[in-house]
């Protein structure tokens, strides 16, 4: 059986940091809210869902627990849908989505839906501490803690887009639409 990508939604980004833009918005919401959209835009029968699986890199305080669960209950999807959480760290979006894949390709599941959710606005990223965590000293930079003398991954995302096609303002309107 094959897998396929029927569509996708994903949030607006901005900066992180008490002063980001979307301080306000607590992780499980910006998922619920991209999980609505999909249910909307689709005509989509929640019942029919297998599974909902969501990467998290920091999975505490408000991103901890089991979120996807969580963001299904509160988007109103039937109460049959299951989710997971999966940590893989800067990978665990993608994660899902090829484990979502995989899970369609062997027969397991026949729709899935898959992603990732962050808000470093709301939870610190290395807020969960791990075996790493302490271990060598870090600097704040771009919006993100970074191997002092390294890049940090907010700066470098942001290098990237930069060289990306249209750059960052192109990428982040995208979230908007």
């Amino acid at each position: 059986m094959e897998a396929y990508i029927y569509d996708f939604v994903r949030t607006p980004r901005g900066r992180s940091g008490r002063g980001g833009s979307l301080r306000e918005i607590t992780p499980v919401h910006l998922a619920a809210t991209v999980l609505r959209a999909l249910r909307d835009r689709n005509g989509l029968d929640t019942a029919l869902v297998d599974d909902v699986a969501l990467g998290c890199v920091g999975p505490v305080g408000e991103q901890g627990s089991d979120i996807a669960r969580t963001a299904v209950l509160v988007a109103g999807y039937d109460s049959s849908v299951p989710g997971v959480q999966m940590h893989r760290y800067c990978s665990s979006g993608l994660e899902t989505c090829n484990t979502a894949a995989a899970q369609i390709a062997c027969g397991q599941n026949e729709l899935a839906i898959a992603g990732g959710v962050e808000s470093l606005s709301r939870v610190p990223l290395l807020a969960d501490g791990g075996a790493g965590a302490g271990s060598r000293r870090r600097v704040w930079q771009g919006g993100a803690l970074a191997p002092a003398g390294g890049t940090g991954r907010g700066r470098g995302t942001f290098r990237a887009l930069g060289r990306a096609r249209g750059g960052r303002q192109r990428h982040g309107s995208a979230g908007l639409r």
